[in-house]
């Protein structure tokens, strides 16, 4: 819950931010002149970017988040069975482990998103956030192709 409050004041803030800046940019358009005209637009063009990833990114939370809910309806949400250091970081060693038992689980069944999305999670615990993000696109595209499958 902590995390939904946090993203959604993160994003509160940068919509706030965004419409500050656009609306310099419109102002720097009404003047008129070529130089500020052209400033506008260049201008414009930050938060039209900023609002597409930011849409991007909370499609990809929501998409996550509903796998996560479809596989803990299962059961199948991974168990942190993680080892601690005292001061609560994940022990490398133990994430490692966990880790190739992951890659294991997903090699023995490459079209399960369900594999994909705790491997994913393996990822994340071994703090390769790069390598998490594009697995868990992975398992969230293969999901959305088994539900096309399953209705046809």
């Amino acid at each position: 819950m902590r995390a939904k409050l946090s993203y959604a004041l993160t994003a509160a803030v940068l919509v706030v931010y965004f419409v500050l800046v656009g609306s310099r940019g419109v102002m720097l358009i009404q003047s008129g002149t070529l130089l500020t005209v052209t400033f506008g637009v260049a201008v414009l063009i930050l938060p039209v970017i900023g609002v597409w990833f930011l849409w991007k990114n909370t499609q990809f939370v929501r998409r996550a988040n509903q796998l996560a809910a479809e596989l803990d309806a299962e059961g199948g949400l991974p168990v942190d069975e993680l080892k601690r250091t005292p001061s609560g970081r994940i022990d490398r060693d133990s994430a490692d482990e966990v880790f190739a038992r992951r890659k294991a689980e997903t090699e023995a069944a490459p079209d399960d998103w369900r594999t994909w999305f705790r491997l994913a999670v393996a990822y994340h615990d071994a703090r390769d956030t790069p390598r998490a993000r594009k697995t868990m696109q992975h398992a969230i595209s293969l999901h959305r192709t088994s539900r096309q499958q399953a209705s046809h």
